[in-house]
């Protein structure tokens, strides 16, 4: 992966301020209605699945910024921190493909461990 301005990049970016914003729908406008997500709490295939994953985090968010997002016209990785009732600082990473204009697949990457220390359900 290169440090373009591909449109995977662009479409990545859009995506990753909209949820960060806790701009849920317009968040789910990227994605395919197929799109498939591997996260540490679960593998999530369809939009209402990935609606189920996303929406109590994004929901509780206290604040987002994203670090950065690297990719190409095909692939983009997402860096982003967010504050969260359950921690601050909070960072992770998103690999998303695109194909079509719309997000097919997401692996995210984050640590689940202040979210259990916290005494939250990490299979939402």
């Amino acid at each position: 992966m290169t440090a373009t301005n591909g449109s995977a990049q662009k479409i990545a970016d859009e995506f990753v301020r909209a949820w960060l914003g806790r701009d849920v729908e317009k968040a789910l406008g990227f994605l395919a209605d197929d799109v498939v997500c591997e996260a540490p709490n679960g593998h999530f295939e369809g939009l209402a699945r990935y609606r189920e994953f996303l929406e109590p985090f994004a929901s509780a968010l206290i604040s987002g910024t994203v670090i950065d997002v690297l990719g190409n016209d095909t692939h983009a990785a997402t860096v982003y921190t967010t504050d969260t009732p359950f921690k601050k600082d909070f960072r992770g990473i998103d690999y998303i493909t695109v194909k079509d204009g719309k997000i097919t697949h997401v692996i995210s990457v984050f640590d689940l461990s202040p979210l259990i220390q916290a005494g939250g359900n990490p299979q939402h």
